[in-house]
């Protein structure tokens, strides 16, 4: 009997010490797994694959927050926002890191602001412009467990006779295709994926501004753990004063908050008409270059017109100067192939001037801008980003002051004088509109390799 009763006192004392023993936090199991699995919708402006590998805004970002842990990043694509928020709710996901907006209906915790975007109503060009809700004649189709859904729950109040139907079987820019393709008359788009989008489809328009300023944050589940949460408004006041944050805003959305629908229409049009004539060209002379990136070069520059000529005498398809061409072996700016090897050799001598603390893809940034005012007149924006303590190896930095160069009391003070580094700066993002629609166009089968098609 007395060793029965020891037994159990003995069992009694072990199941109250593991009574004791504190599950741990999520914050715990993450450094124990080394491990923080992060999930978002796959698209531009959340996570896609490149040839470059995994890239993306909130890849980027997620996996600075997972260096900043000290952890691995284990990102988790999506193709639906009712699957992603599903596996967030099981606990398969540590936090939701995809572009979503605060709405005081989600049941979900949300970290600090880090972006602001707008809800757009979409048509396609060419019906007449829808410029609110009472103008809807058809339904309007959007994510499912979306917000563009639960503002359109808000709006019926108003506009009672609203219709709208929700999909989970495509994603936000499939929609916007619908929208191109006639399939779908109307759709509800975040600003920053139209913007997106429209580098290669400018027929999709803008009705009205459903929402104006939604507030953008990663969200968690909403439990009793706060051991992750209450690491996000550090690490984000961190990226914000580093400027990591508004680097990658700069990467991904820089070049494309301005848009100009004739302009983008004429060239979606000249990929299809004049670009096959000297795409063998742009292939052949790139070298270590991409030839979409010479070739988006070449459009800025003369619109693929060999025969294009300056005030200034620049000439041909790449427009070289006499002197350039010179240098490069050109003894005919009007020969399209001479031209674009000329263009692509002096490319190539300008990306290797920059030094070599500066990575890619600004590398290329900072050799665009230099093709188009020199490489002098780049460094002295450095020079001056430096001096107002920036970084002067970040386009993202540069760009802002190169325009200072039109501006006496910051030119008389540089070497090479004055600039028009405000025109650089918008030549570098129209060639970087371009690039990115060729890669896109070229990617999906849409580049044709005959002239005239």
């Amino acid at each position: 009997m007395q060793q029965l009763m020891t037994y159990l006192t003995i069992v009694i004392v072990l199941a109250i010490a593991g009574c004791d023993k504190t599950p741990p936090n999520q914050l715990e199991r993450i450094k124990e797994q080394q491990v923080i699995k992060v999930g978002t919708l796959v698209g531009p402006s959340n996570y896609f694959q490149s040839q470059q590998g995994e890239q993306g805004f909130e890849y980027e970002l997620s996996h600075q927050f997972a260096q900043y842990l000290g952890v691995e990043l284990q990102i988790v694509p999506f193709f639906s926002l009712s699957e992603l928020f599903a596996r967030l709710d099981k606990g398969d996901l540590d936090l939701a890191a995809s572009g979503l907006s605060y709405h005081p209906q989600r049941a979900y915790r949300f970290g600090p602001t880090y972006r602001e975007v707008s809800q757009k109503l979409v048509y396609k060009q060419g019906r007449t412009r829808p410029r609110s809700f009472a103008d809807i004649d058809e339904p309007i189709v959007v994510l499912n467990d979306s917000n563009h859904a639960l503002s359109l729950e808000q709006a019926q109040y108003e506009y009672p006779s609203l219709e709208w139907q929700t999909t989970s079987h495509l994603d936000e820019e499939e929609l916007l295709q619908g929208v191109i393709d006639e399939e779908i008359q109307f759709t509800i788009a975040d600003s920053h994926t139209l913007a997106l989008f429209r580098r290669y489809h400018p027929n999709i328009s803008i009705g009205f501004s459903v929402t104006h300023s939604d507030q953008v944050a990663w969200v968690l589940r909403n439990d009793s753990d706060d051991s992750l949460y209450a690491l996000l408004l550090p690490f984000f006041n961190t990226v914000a004063h580093d400027k990591t944050l508004y680097t990658l805003e700069e990467k991904y959305f820089g070049h494309v908050n301005e848009f100009n629908y004739v302009n983008t229409l004429s060239f979606v049009k000249a990929t299809r008409k004049t670009l096959p004539k000297y795409r063998a060209w742009f292939e052949q002379y790139a070298g270590p270059l991409d030839w979409r990136l010479l070739a988006a070069l070449s459009y800025q520059e003369s619109m693929w017109n060999p025969r294009a000529k300056s005030p200034t005498g620049v000439r041909g398809i790449m427009m070289l100067t006499q002197p350039t061409a010179k240098q490069v072996g050109v003894t005919n700016r009007l020969k399209p192939e001479q031209n674009i090897r000329g263009g692509a050799k002096y490319l190539q001598k300008l990306l290797k001037r920059i030094p070599k603390s500066i990575g890619q893809p600004d590398r290329t940034w900072f050799a665009l801008a230099s093709y188009n005012v020199g490489w002098g007149h780049v460094n002295d924006a450095r020079k001056i980003t430096k001096q107002q303590k920036g970084d002067p190896d970040r386009w993202a930095e540069v760009k802002k002051r190169l325009p200072l160069l039109i501006k006496k009391r910051y030119y008389r003070k540089t070497r090479y004088g004055y600039a028009r580094g405000d025109v650089a700066v918008q030549y570098v993002n129209n060639i970087r509109r371009y690039y990115d629609a060729l890669i896109w166009l070229d990617e999906n089968g849409a580049l044709d390799t005959k002239a005239g098609k």
